[in-house]
């Protein structure tokens, strides 16, 4: 999933009246869905951002600069060390997507800790974003991360349990002779609007037992984990959407169970009280089909509407044909007045799919009763053959109602503009050529 910054040759800012001919989009709910909200895909013209992205897009407002956090920075086995995690901000939305790449900044990142000591290991991604809201200068910032680590950067300790066994390695993304990855989710704090960073921990991971091995993982993405996470404050906790690539239970290839392995994946959620985001190691509790009170390093119970049924080609993630959805991106809707949810679906080995999803939760209130599973159906918004479509999310329109209203990822209104990462065996872009406009 998460590629390097040499995997693709990026294009040059470029607008294009015509849309790719193949590209089919649809106004997605039928009248069957009569009760769901309605939207419309509108053609807008081909907008390429030219910076490295391989994640969400998390945005800011920070006072009256509009800043955003794409890349990815830190030691990188399989791709090699890497600082294209940079910022970038603009006094408008499409200024600060229309920088160039040498126009962002590097933040100042922690260090990489050696194999065995504590701090920071493996690379990480900044996904989702949440401004402290004490702060009225708009400067204190919590990033969730998704991180990857490799049994070469992080080696298991016996003493806590972390860490990873090289033994029976599923194939990583660049042969048979390469490993894959392991995802984890941490949380970093910025008290200057994102220009350097501090990292407070591991919010959720899974442990060495839960990892699923050869020979049965094949699908050529994780060994287990968590990971892409996007986050949404509500109430006195934050929400953290997440994708489960580990075994629910101790994974044992004499008595390993796809369908077991399939009924604990898919995109789950796991909560935080605010208070303790400073602190998160310990304090985040997974959805056990009841409520929140799994441990964070437990397996929880993930969203059963999202889950794609064995009959329709769903299975587990460590399969190279199984259907699954991934890469969550929420964000609350003030003209629906309910939660949004944008995310891809693979169909293939490494995440490999054609199109865009969308669910939907009406439920304001996220922390009563099981509000915060009751999510619809996913409906297909977007699908282009031949092409690879990851990380689906909305940000606000260069307008001055949207600009007026503080609008970012986490929050938008009637339409909303929508970016994703299109790749052919040719090219990878971070594009937008639609705007989503809501009934």
């Amino acid at each position: 999933m998460k590629y390097g910054p040499r995997y693709f040759i990026w294009m040059g800012l470029l607008t294009f009246p015509v849309l790719f001919p193949k590209a089919q989009h649809l106004a997605h709910h039928e009248k069957k869905h009569a009760s769901l909200p309605v939207v419309r895909l509108v053609p807008s013209g081909k907008f390429i951002f030219r910076s490295f992205v391989d994640c969400n897009m998390a945005s800011v407002w920070i006072g009256d600069s509009f800043r955003i956090f794409p890349g990815k920075y830190g030691e990188d086995p399989l791709w090699g060390e890497s600082h294209e995690l940079k910022y970038a901000s603009g006094n408008t939305v499409d200024e600060v997507f229309s920088r160039a790449p040498a126009e962002f900044q590097e933040p100042l990142m922690p260090a990489n800790a050696a194999p065995g000591k504590k701090g920071l290991h493996g690379a990480v991604w900044f996904e989702s974003l949440y401004q402290y809201k004490a702060d009225r200068t708009g400067n204190t910032l919590y990033a969730l991360y998704h991180n990857e680590n490799y049994p070469s950067t992080l080696p298991y300790d016996p003493v806590t349990g972390e860490g990873y066994i090289d033994k029976n390695w599923p194939e990583g993304l660049r042969g048979p002779e390469t490993k894959t990855a392991v995802c984890r989710i941490g949380i970093m704090k910025s008290v200057d609007g994102g220009k350097s960073w501090t990292d407070k921990g591991i919010l959720l991971e899974d442990l060495q037992p839960r990892l699923i091995l050869r020979p049965h993982n094949t699908g050529i993405n994780f060994a287990g984990g968590v990971g892409d996470p996007s986050a949404i404050a509500q109430g006195n906790y934050l929400y953290v959407f997440y994708g489960e690539y580990g075994y629910p239970g101790r994974y044992d290839e004499k008595t390993y169970d796809p369908v077991k392995e399939w009924m604990g994946q898919c995109i789950s959620i796991a909560r935080i009280p605010l208070s303790e985001l400073d602190s998160p190691s310990g304090n985040a509790k997974r959805w056990d089909g009841y409520a929140f009170s799994t441990l964070p390093d437990r397996d929880g119970r993930p969203v059963a509407r999202l889950q794609i049924p064995l009959n329709q080609g769903g299975g587990p993630a460590s399969s190279p044909h199984a259907r699954y959805y991934w890469g969550p991106s929420v964000s609350w809707n003030e003209h629906l007045r309910c939660w949004v949810m944008l995310m891809a679906r693979a169909e293939g080995p490494s995440w490999k799919g054609n199109s865009i999803y969308i669910s939907y939760n009406r439920h304001a209130d996220l922390g009563a009763g099981t509000h915060s599973q009751d999510w619809s159906v996913p409906q297909l918004l977007l699908k282009k053959p031949g092409h690879t479509l990851w990380y689906p999310s909305l940000q606000p329109l260069n307008t001055v109602a949207d600009r007026k209203a503080g609008y970012t990822s986490l929050e938008l209104g009637r339409k909303a503009r929508l970016f994703y990462k299109d790749m052919t065996p040719e090219k990878g872009e971070y594009v937008s050529e639609y705007l989503l406009e809501f009934e």
